[in-house]
């Protein structure tokens, strides 16, 4: 759970937080936009929270893990963020289509070799094979097939995480 969240649940605004930790409300704007938090403010955070600093560390790297991948809006500049994401699909599109015409180019030409060096042993297809396989595992994650363990899994891992960490909390004070 975030900071942003704990201050939610408890119905509290960003300058009521900040009064309660005796934090500036520029701090906890900062640290609720994604910003590290020095080890003081955690502290502060921690005793107003009632919970640990390294819960608190815990769920700012994983927020922070989350919002590399994710579609969320980065130093409030969703335009670069965009930016950067489409250069990165676009490099590995070209990745792909580099790896696919090396191997429709050798492919054949290790064929005619086989054929012409060893035509009655066809050992061409133990570098083909998995080559195509290769190839083929390489379109589908360019092309978002095989995201099974993409940010969107990562970002429910964590929910569930902390949901089930929040809930052995209520069971053990009573709650």
């Amino acid at each position: 759970m975030s900071i942003a969240r704990r201050r939610i649940d408890k119905g509290w605004t960003q300058e009521q937080l900040a009064e309660v930790a005796g934090l500036s409300a520029r701090t906890v704007q900062r640290i609720e936009s994604g910003k590290s938090a020095n080890l003081e403010s955690l502290k502060c955070l921690a005793s107003v929270f009632e919970t640990n600093v390294a819960d608190l560390i815990k769920e700012q790297e994983m927020q922070n893990q989350i919002a590399e991948h994710a579609d969320l809006e980065i130093d409030g500049d969703q335009k670069s963020y965009r930016e950067t994401e489409a250069i990165k699909y676009v490099k590995n599109l070209k990745e792909f289509y580099r790896h696919l015409i090396v191997f429709v180019i050798v492919a054949p030409c290790l064929v005619a070799f086989n054929a012409w060096l060893t035509p009655g042993v066809w050992w061409v297809v133990w570098a083909i094979f998995p080559w195509g396989f290769a190839v083929a595992m390489h379109f589908l994650t360019v092309f978002g097939f095989l995201n099974l363990l993409g940010p969107k899994w990562e970002q429910r891992q964590f929910q569930k995480r902390m949901e089930a960490h929040d809930n052995n909390r209520a069971d053990k004070t009573g709650n």
